[in-house]
């Protein structure tokens, strides 16, 4: 591969991980702003996060840079990218899950901190649905019976 077609992959390659961080950084700073009280510290999660993302795939990015895939230049940049965003798609949902469980745990500890809800009884709620006319009690039932066909029968 010549040195032009190496310097083409390592541009595109480091402008795809580049873009891929910037669109975990921006959409998991607002997922974890929603689950901290604090937004900055929702932010310095998710710059934690994409800190790593970048130096894990930029370091596989110099190690695809060296293997040998073919003696032309062009298959050997596109096998390159192909492989490339795979191992970067593989990173992007790692990432994800890795957001997805830290905000989960957040919110576990929200729960933990708030303490248990007070549980309300139903005496104390009033009922649930409006009585049908000619239905008595706390609690009507839907509809009244079919067989007296009241209050919806035709007079």
């Amino acid at each position: 591969m010549t040195t032009n077609a190496y310097l083409s992959f390592l541009a595109i390659g480091v402008a795809l991980v580049l873009i891929d961080g910037q669109i975990i950084y921006r959409s998991g700073r607002r997922y974890l702003e929603n689950s901290y009280g604090d937004p900055a510290a929702g932010a310095s999660m998710t710059r934690l996060v994409t800190v790593l993302f970048h130096l894990a795939t930029l370091g596989v990015l110099a190690l695809i840079s060296t293997i040998d895939m073919g003696e032309s230049d062009l298959p050997g940049v596109v096998g390159r990218i192909g492989v490339l965003l795979l191992i970067l798609a593989l990173a992007h949902a790692i990432t994800l899950g890795v957001l997805a469980r830290i905000r989960g745990e957040q919110e576990v500890e929200a729960v933990v901190q708030r303490g248990p809800r007070p549980r309300v009884e139903p005496e104390q709620q009033g009922p649930t649905v409006t009585p049908v006319p000619g239905q008595d009690g706390h609690y009507p039932a839907a509809s009244p019976s079919l067989e007296n066909r009241s209050p919806y029968s035709a007079p």
